[in-house]
């Protein structure tokens, strides 16, 4: 081959490398880009949400080698609003060094929550609002702190409501990034605690105690996708709404007066069957259910583990 030919060679090579770096980006979820164009919060987190939270799991064959069970990537499924896949993708960027989970990951996975819980119906849709506002909190307080980062923040309801005068991109809470404050879950309890914002006698609307109702929440969901996931044995079959209530009996309600209790057992009667959950998650039958969310209550799991650890560590688990 002559010196042409080895050029000509040598650039078809390039360009077939730069092609399957493009394709490879072209799948990183929408979050690990910032307004600016560059990747937020780490480059290997995005990736690890792209490879690891959108492959279904593997088991060994009889041989010992692995047998992908299902597509070997999850779809997005058309005409929802809910994604399963973009759900997995926030979840698994979330855990960040050791112990720690990245705020802003953490506040879009609840997003995608959100749009599940509506997804079941108006009555249900209804928690979620209640959840809305929790996350709008967080982020409403990082966008404070953004504005005026060595000044203590007034967690009152005159400086959260102040966030509407801003600006129309800042009051949709599209921003792309928030300071080392509210960074972590670490790094927001730190700061509220040397600032003396967190309270452990009083109601507040710190970050912290916004927190904690997240974290348990979080629980609930968590138990009632697992419940889901479980192949129904011989008998009665229970419903989706049977096991949601459940969930909520074993984990939110002893933390709710009693007409919120009554409020969330109406809402739980008007849950869609199971074969609605196959749709909404684009599966065909119990078992590829099953294995997508058994995907998804192990990175929920990670999350809450690691939320736990750190709220328990500041004595924070009982927060008024």
């Amino acid at each position: 081959m002559g010196v042409k030919g080895k050029a000509a060679a040598a650039i078809l090579v390039l360009l077939l490398f730069l092609g399957s770096l493009w394709l490879r980006l072209a799948y990183v979820p929408l979050y690990c880009l910032t307004a600016e164009g560059g990747l937020d919060y780490h480059w290997d987190s995005c990736l690890k949400g792209y490879n690891q939270g959108n492959k279904l799991p593997q088991k060994p064959n009889s041989s010992g080698s692995d047998v992908v069970e299902g597509p070997h990537v999850l779809s997005l499924c058309p005409g929802q609003n809910f994604q399963v896949s973009m759900l997995l993708s926030h979840l698994l960027a979330s855990p960040a060094y050791t112990s720690d989970v990245l705020l802003k990951p953490y506040l879009s996975s609840w997003d995608e929550l959100m749009k599940f819980m509506d997804a079941l119906g108006p009555m249900v849709g209804l928690i979620s609002k209640e959840i809305e506002t929790k996350t709008s909190i967080i982020r409403k307080l990082a966008l404070l702190s953004e504005d005026n980062p060595k000044a203590e923040l007034a967690l009152n309801a005159h400086s959260l409501n102040s966030m509407d005068a801003h600006s129309e991109e800042k009051n949709n809470l599209k921003v792309s990034r928030y300071t080392d404050a509210y960074h972590s879950v670490r790094s927001m309890i730190w700061v509220e605690l040397n600032r003396g914002l967190v309270d452990f006698h009083h109601q507040t609307d710190s970050g912290c105690r916004t927190l904690l109702r997240l974290h348990r929440a979080l629980l609930w969901l968590k138990l009632f996708l697992q419940k889901l996931a479980e192949t129904p044995v011989a008998g009665r079959v229970k419903s989706p709404s049977e096991l949601c209530r459940e969930a909520y009996q074993s984990t939110l309600s002893v933390h709710h007066t009693w007409f919120v209790r009554k409020a969330a057992e109406l809402a739980f009667i008007a849950m869609p069957e199971r074969g609605f959950f196959f749709r909404l998650v684009c599966v065909q039958n119990q078992e590829e259910l099953s294995m997508v969310l058994n995907r998804v209550v192990k990175a929920i799991a990670e999350v809450y583990d690691r939320t736990q650890k750190v709220l328990e560590e500041n004595g924070m688990l009982d927060l008024p």
